[in-house]
């Protein structure tokens, strides 16, 4: 009887013996992976540290759970007491990482001990040494150390928990999945439950019907502009009564300055044409004088090279009304190159509003409720293929934005016909009427960090003087008029606040009506 015992008691060992490796190795696999997320090289040193730590937090429950003691069970004592023993071992440790005050160092170590795997074991000393005795360098940061990063879990948690409830409020339940070959996931949401009618002013409506389009207005091929973006090459469209939404990732959070300012641009006066100063940069076309009611425009597309992950470069149209004091409105809308909000640097199609110049209002895409997305075809914030390239093929999309007489809405219209949207006139105050500002060019960001200017380049990288193939350009620029005409530009004026290092040029012929070539490669010889 006793070796019948002793083989069943045998046999329970190592079926729980292999349950433990089979679930140790699940974790291993779930921690290195999301180790190797951060290793990409659009990541920085800073968020790769920063979401991390969070890895810690997060799988540390579950290894303890899961793994096994290094300390053998002892013959002769019994299962509660051993059991007990290792309770308090292992939870005296995570005990001692949850209440840690942040004075640089632990005063247990002891749940380094309770975990045999080589990987999580490992994973855990690293960034515990790491995270508490040294400061982050990056090149982001010229090299130069930010700030002695100290592992603080209960921040960490936070903070996490912040962009888990973040996450939910932006990402929508999907009927169905997309994945589309540059990375992104597109996830197709029901019209009705799209983040705009989260909007305390637009709970309950429904999407409204397209608005009739302004006199003058040449509509092209549908199916021409709905190619226009890399996800719709995986030869999937999201099902009628549906709208296409870029999945937004934890790691897009942690690589903004704050969980609440995610998707908002800083709170600079960035349309104006005093811009010195403020890091930001512009060659601009620019009608003013008169009362506007939409614009359009064709728009070259590049992809520009970004220097720094704190920066961007775009290209867009600008309506604008107010001062550019805290009352500023804006509707915009282009293409840009923006690591930081998207983590690469590919050209994508996007949006922006907000009415109290970039304070507390409005956001890029579809980040925050505003935006009323109608169409099942284009996804906004999506990459754009193909791009322009240097003495070769070039690539152009054409926007327009205009009020609708009839319900004051501001419509958005990509490529040669695809309506995506409208931006509901009870978002704004002075655009609730009428536009008085029209802006189209480029903008990059300068931080300066290097010590010199930024290389980043604006539209092609290449001065406007270059010409046809070689610059950027805007052309067939027009506004819409009081009478929902579509109208030429008058009295259209350039300005580039820093032309030794982004130029401007304008002109007017036949074939591309009002036009400009602009852009630039950033720091040169003229541009120390």
């Amino acid at each position: 009887m006793r070796g019948e015992h002793d083989g069943r008691r045998r046999e329970r060992d190592n079926l729980s013996h292999k349950t433990n490796e089979k679930a140790k190795g699940i974790v291993e696999v779930k921690v290195w992976s999301k180790f190797q997320l951060f290793v990409a090289p659009h990541t920085n040193e800073r968020v790769r540290l920063k979401f991390l730590r969070v890895l810690v937090l997060r799988y540390f429950d579950m290894a303890v759970d899961v793994f096994p003691w290094t300390k053998s069970k002892p013959r002769n004592t019994q299962p509660r007491s051993v059991a007990g023993t290792r309770k308090h071992k292992c939870g005296q440790a995570h005990a001692n990482l949850s209440t840690h005050t942040g004075e640089g160092s632990f005063p247990n170590m002891a749940f380094s001990l309770c975990l045999r795997s080589p990987i999580i074991s490992l994973l855990l000393h690293f960034l515990l040494v790491v995270s508490t005795l040294c400061p982050v360098h990056s090149s982001q940061f010229g090299n130069h150390p930010v700030a002695n990063q100290t592992f603080h879990p209960k921040e960490e948690l936070r903070k996490l928990n912040a962009v888990r409830a973040r996450l939910q409020q932006i990402n929508k339940p999907p009927v169905k999945t997309i994945q589309s070959p540059d990375g992104d996931i597109i996830d197709c949401v029901m019209s009705h439950k799209q983040p705009a009618f989260d909007h305390p002013l637009l709970k309950g409506h429904k999407p409204l019907d397209p608005p009739e389009r302004p006199r003058g207005h040449n509509q092209m091929d549908d199916d021409l502009s709905e190619n226009f973006q890399l996800w719709s090459l995986s030869g999937e469209w999201c099902p009628e009564g549906t709208i296409p939404i870029r999945r937004t990732r934890e790691e897009d959070i942690l690589r903004a300055s704050s969980v609440r300012r995610f998707g908002m641009k800083k709170t600079l006066n960035r349309v104006r044409r005093d811009t010195s100063g403020n890091g930001h940069e512009h060659a601009i076309g620019y009608v003013t004088g008169d009362t506007y009611y939409g614009a359009k425009a064709s728009i070259n597309v590049w992809a520009p090279v970004v220097e720094n992950p704190s920066e961007f470069s775009l290209s867009q149209m600008w309506v604008i009304s107010g001062s550019f004091g805290d009352d500023l409105n804006t509707i915009e809308a282009g293409w840009q190159v923006s690591p930081g909000l998207y983590g690469d640097r590919y050209p994508r199609f996007f949006t922006y509003w907000t009415t109290d110049a970039y304070q507390a209002t409005g956001c890029y895409n579809l980040l925050c409720s505003g935006f009323v997305q109608t169409n099942s075809k284009i996804a906004i914030g999506a990459a754009i293929s193909p791009t322009s390239s240097y003495q070769g093929g070039q690539f152009d999309i054409s926007l327009l934005i205009w009020k609708d007489p009839k319900h004051g809405n501001w419509w958005l219209e990509f490529g040669g016909g695809s309506l995506v949207g409208y931006w509901p006139s009870s978002l704004f105050s002075h655009l609730r009427d009428h536009a008085s500002m029209i802006h189209f060019g480029g903008e990059i960001v300068n931080s300066g960090l290097s010590g010199s200017h930024t290389s980043t380049q604006m539209g092609s990288g290449h001065f406007a003087e270059e010409g046809f193939g070689k610059a950027s350009y805007f052309r067939n620029m027009q506004v819409v008029d009081w009478d929902n005409s579509l109208i030429p530009l008058s009295n259209l004026k350039v300005l580039a606040d820093h032309p030794n290092c982004y130029h401007i040029q304008g002109g007017v012929n036949k074939a591309w009506g009002n036009y400009f070539y602009y852009g630039g490669p950033g720091r040169n010889i003229k541009c120390p």
